[in-house]
């Protein structure tokens, strides 16, 4: 098939979400399938600042409105093809959509234009008849692409939207609507309105021919009026809302070739672990006791880690014989360095890590302790296990697909999930993983974590039958 991906962010040259990881690892693993793949995005400077620019400028675009748009190419090494918009005043900037929290003032124009870019290459391409199979979207700016080729007079292409993150939804006030470039026709309840005002993954979603989120819980999580409002009426009433769970990129996440590591290893040999744990001790000047289990914990971005109730828990959790480190956001790095005052044999809070060091921690650990309270992708729990340590984590959304919890006689299963963001509920799951540690079954426990096929070669399959599915339903 030839599949053309719409994002706004592509890993590792602009990440603002856990989507520009996936996106890119999806790409990758669907040309190694044998597919031929396009990704188009805005020209953010970090391309050429990566030097993966080619030189050559395409003939400029003409987009459906007036106007043209100058278009640069490059092919990435997996054999991926980038065909980048040029409109520096849109995209030259810090951030993806907006900086410090608050969303650039202009987001309907860019992404209004980037849309627009995107149905002129389609438009393109078909007239030099090499037509794409499927389009695949990426959130709610890539979204609004499913509205421009659908309005289109003739043929329309297949379209698949995923959905990374609910809570990224692109609403805009009503005037907004020339901007984004949304037809009369659309701008309805059953379409792009919601309330007072437009959203555009409301009405990407009733647009795209199918919709896929993050994870088969996270597809229920979508679902829940408490956590995404009236957006969530939109997912009840949307046929079949796949969840897909995403893996880990292993040619960039894999333990037995990470020049980061101290010593490699691997699912079938584990011997060379521990010299990674007694490393990051003494790294970080740790009581070096290897019998002490070592939890690791991250603050992962969008900031919505538990760490506060972490800090809270630390002198319960210290009452056992373990060891933690905490890489933290500013957010809370003060409240775990108070708490953890007490205890510097057992505890080190880090305010931040470089990826060498979240690599090197994920090697030593023997638990990782995953708080995230929403987790659509669990990427952090998955490059974990990746690196054999077992997870720890709140039982929310993807982490309830990317976690098997133990029996008790730790014959099945591959970590320990609680159900609330409570002291009692974390000690709880802490006390389950402590007991693990001490049974002569946690090595199997532990193999049983190395040995999971967490990579992108299943999912990328898998998207590859969405597209196959859409397409001939849409024949």
């Amino acid at each position: 098939m030839d599949i053309l991906l719409v994002s706004t962010e592509f890993a590792p040259y602009i990440v603002e979400t856990h989507a520009a990881e996936a996106v890119t690892s999806l790409a990758k693993s669907l040309r190694l399938l044998g597919h031929e793949v396009t990704v188009a995005l805005p020209r953010y400077p970090a391309f050429e600042a990566a030097g993966i620019l080619a030189a050559r400028r395409l003939t400029p675009l003409r987009l459906e409105g007036g106007g043209e748009v100058v278009v640069f190419d490059a092919q990435l090494p997996s054999g991926v093809q980038l065909v980048l918009f040029d409109a520096p005043l849109l995209f030259e900037r810090p951030g993806v959509y907006g900086e410090e929290g608050e969303d650039y003032a202009d987001n309907a124009k860019r992404f209004g234009f980037f849309s627009d870019a995107v149905a002129a290459l389609v438009r393109a391409r078909a007239e030099l008849g090499k037509t794409f199979d499927v389009v695949h979207l990426h959130d709610y700016a890539a979204g609004l692409v499913a509205v421009k080729l659908a309005a289109r007079p003739g043929p329309t292409l297949p379209t698949v939207l995923t959905v990374h993150d609910g809570l990224l939804s692109g609403q805009f006030p009503l005037k907004a609507k020339d901007e984004l470039g949304i037809p009369d026709e659309f701008c309805h309840p059953q379409g792009f309105r919601l309330g007072t005002k437009l959203c555009v993954l409301k009405g990407a979603v009733a647009t795209a021919d199918r919709v896929v989120t993050t994870s088969p819980t996270y597809a229920h999580s979508l679902e829940s009026p408490e956590r995404f409002g009236a957006l969530s009426r939109v997912f009840r009433e949307a046929p079949d809302v796949l969840g897909i769970l995403g893996g880990v990129d292993y040619s960039l996440y894999n333990p037995a070739t990470d020049p980061a590591l101290v010593s490699r290893f691997d699912a079938e040999d584990l011997s060379n672990k521990g010299r990674n744990k007694s490393a990051v001790l003494r790294e970080l000047e740790l009581d070096l006791d290897m019998s002490r289990p070592l939890f690791f914990a991250q603050a992962v971005r969008g900031g919505n880690s538990a760490l506060d109730t972490l800090a809270a828990s630390l002198r319960s959790l210290l009452k056992n014989d373990l060891q933690l480190v905490v890489v933290s956001d500013e957010a809370h790095a003060d409240k775990l360095e108070a708490a953890a005052a007490d205890y510097k044999d057992a505890v080190r809070v880090l305010r931040q890590a470089p990826e060498r060091q979240l690599r090197r921690l994920w090697a030593a650990a023997d638990f990782y302790l995953g708080l995230e309270r929403s987790n659509p992708s669990a990427q952090a729990l998955l490059r974990a296990q990746r690196y054999a340590a077992v997870p720890v984590a709140l039982g929310v959304d993807a982490a309830v697909d990317a976690v098997v919890d133990c029996d008790p006689d730790l014959e099945t299963g591959t970590g320990f999930l609680f159900d609330t963001v409570t002291q009692r509920a974390l000690v709880g799951a802490v006390a389950r993983a402590l007991a693990a540690y001490g049974s002569p079954r946690f090595p199997q426990l532990v193999r049983r974590v190395a040995r999971q096929d967490l990579g992108w070669d299943r999912p990328a399959r898998r998207y590859a039958q969405v597209y196959r599915q859409t397409l001939g339903a849409h024949a």
